[in-house]
């Protein structure tokens, strides 16, 4: 038996464990401690999460093929993309450093979409998943979402620090705010998606 089928809400701002009664429940609800809107599952939380979701699988194009970044020494300098960046890295014996920028710069953001979009299916067409590997997804989400703006953060300080005059100088690209907008967008999506959702699914 669920929290809902005993009604019992918790509120998403403070914790709060409240009783809705059934005859109560057309009614709007607040938390007695924190005056927070009190809901047995977020409101078009699916929605929100397939709007934000959408959003960043199309930013996700310009990210990837504009230039990010553009390294200009003694007056010559020619733009780069993540995927050349990421090459240019590997070739220069920066095996380690390339690896983090694809890891933060294509794979953290294409997985934590691809799993968003599961956990969505997950709800809405019933898919073969359990509530504990939909939980687990959900929660490695959350792990990795925190190790997405790695590269957008050695870009910044790139673009503080190496600032010699005509002797050299990095320019972040177009792709450097796409990029940012993707981040922000798939944290949105992520937190949108309301778990409590995963509950109600019909697989143990």
């Amino acid at each position: 038996m669920t929290a809902q089928q005993r009604g019992i809400a918790r509120c998403t701002t403070c914790g709060k464990l409240s009783r809705i009664t059934t005859a109560s429940q057309a009614q709007s609800w607040y938390c007695t401690r924190c005056a927070a809107p009190l809901s047995f599952r977020q409101p078009h939380s699916l929605q929100r999460s397939w709007a934000y979701t959408l959003a960043a699988a199309f930013l996700m194009i310009p990210a990837n093929i504009l230039p990010i970044l553009t390294v200009i020494s003694f007056g010559k300098g020619d733009p780069d993309t993540i995927m050349s960046g990421v090459v240019k890295l590997w070739q220069a014996d920066l095996q380690a450093i390339a690896a983090i920028v694809f890891i933060a710069s294509i794979a953290v953001p294409v997985i934590k979409l691809m799993i968003i979009i599961i956990l969505i299916l997950a709800v809405q067409l019933h898919l073969p998943l359990s509530k504990q590997q939909c939980t687990v997804l959900y929660r490695f989400i959350h792990f990795i979402g925190r190790w997405s703006m790695l590269d957008l953060f050695m870009i910044s300080i790139l673009v503080t620090l190496v600032h010699l005059g005509n002797i050299a100088t990095v320019e972040s690209g177009p792709a450097a705010t796409a990029f940012a907008a993707v981040v922000v967008l798939t944290l949105f999506a992520a937190n949108s998606f309301d778990p409590r959702l995963l509950w109600d699914l019909d697989n143990d």
